[in-house]
């Protein structure tokens, strides 16, 4: 009795869509997977704080646990929640967003990938400043979107700025949004009050939406925290807002984040809530709202951290014959270069083996590959001296 003969059958991995299957790898979790539970590694690679989460942030969490919180809940977030959002937005920016004008996300990424979700038809292109983020374009490329990169223009000083003309080049028939990310991951670019105008302007005369990355805002290193869209535009304009509760109150592992919608919106973005993961934990969100009411005083400890450690790291690898640097206005990351290197991804890996110290390479963000890396300094003045001495003894050494 003959065999049965099989049919033949593509891989799975080969049937997928190309939107997912073309995926790229993220370069700046590949070196980290490489020595993450590595004690001697000082981990600057990752956009993340030294600084556990306050206690009364945890404190909320386990008395709403212990009170039963832990059942379903409102798709959109608890609406306490949402009004500790309107007091936090008038107490810092001055605007009045109404509770029902946010939804609670599982952080900053789903809050894009929310926004992406309920803006985005397959072939719509977005345009985004580079360098910039790699998981904002790998959220566009997964809705079938087309991200375009317009790069940041850089002075004669080394610093960063976006060009009016330069986004009114890149707009085509195809083209649905504009998403910003300012204070800038990984530049430090912060976009001034009247250039965000002047973006405004144009996109409503092009009726595109705007998208605006607001999760640094806090992280100025000026007189003033930055600039919010919301300060701008009314609430009938085309604008998306994220932001999340991981960078300011040291809350990355928690998983929660918003987004602000124009007016009438909020059906939709339940439903996406809903279809997303029907809601975040309810004991997370009773955390929350404590971080938005009791930690401004934590969020002006993390900034002052932050000064401090951008200050060592500036004028260290300023020191540094060979390395090209323009300190950032905002964020926490610090992007800069060493003349005669060519490969960030290799360099990235030889300062993690030799140096023990680990930073994302620039190509991670869409840059040519002319050996920048990024540094995140949301850390201890204390191991901000030490990794800059690891710094200093591994690009001396050549």
């Amino acid at each position: 009795m003959s065999a049965a003969i099989q049919p033949v059958l593509a891989a799975p991995r080969d049937s997928l869509p190309a939107r997912i299957k073309d995926l790229s790898v993220n370069q700046i979790a590949e070196i980290a997977d490489m020595a993450r539970e590595d004690p001697e590694v000082i981990k600057l690679w990752i956009g993340e704080g030294d600084l556990p989460t306050p206690p009364f942030v945890t404190e909320a969490a386990e008395a709403a646990m212990r009170a039963g919180q832990t059942r379903y809940t409102y798709s959109q977030g608890l609406p306490r929640l949402r009004q500790a959002l309107t007091d936090y937005h008038r107490r810092h920016w001055g605007v009045e967003v109404p509770e029902h004008r946010f939804a609670i996300t599982a952080g900053g990424m789903n809050a894009i990938m929310q926004a992406m979700q309920a803006i985005l038809s397959p072939g719509d292109e977005v345009i985004i400043p580079g360098p910039h983020w790699p998981n904002l374009a790998a959220t566009i490329r997964v809705m079938g979107g087309v991200p375009v990169t317009v790069p940041l223009r850089r002075g004669e000083n080394g610093g960063f700025s976006l060009a009016l003309e330069d986004i009114q080049a890149a707009i085509t028939p195809r083209t649905r949004a504009v998403a910003i990310n300012s204070p800038s991951n990984p530049t430090g670019w912060v976009m001034p009050k009247g250039e965000m105008v002047a973006l405004r302007d144009l996109l409503r005369a092009r009726d595109l939406w705007l998208l605006s990355d607001e999760v640094y805002n806090h992280f100025t290193y000026g007189n003033a925290i930055a600039p919010s869209f919301l300060e701008i535009c009314g609430p009938g304009d085309k604008l998306l807002v994220s932001n999340t509760f991981s960078k300011n109150w040291a809350m990355t592992g928690w998983r929660a984040g918003w987004i602000v919608f124009p007016e009438g919106m909020d059906g939709v973005f339940a439903s996406l809530g809903q279809y997303n993961t029907t809601s975040i934990p309810t004991f997370i969100q009773h955390a929350c709202i404590a971080a938005l009411d009791q930690g401004d005083d934590f969020i002006r400890t993390m900034v002052a951290r932050c000064r401090e450690s951008r200050r060592i790291f500036c004028d260290g690898l300023g020191a540094i014959p060979g390395i090209r640097l323009q300190p950032p206005e905002g964020s926490f990351y610090l992007m800069f270069s060493k003349d005669g290197e060519t490969d960030s991804r290799a360099l990235a890996i030889r300062l993690l083996r030799e140096g023990k110290v680990g930073l994302a390479p620039g190509t991670a963000f869409g840059e040519n590959d002319d050996g920048k890396l990024r540094l995140c300094f949301a850390i201890s003045p204390g191991l901000a001296e030490q990794a800059m001495e690891r710094l200093n003894a591994f690009f001396r050494k050549g």
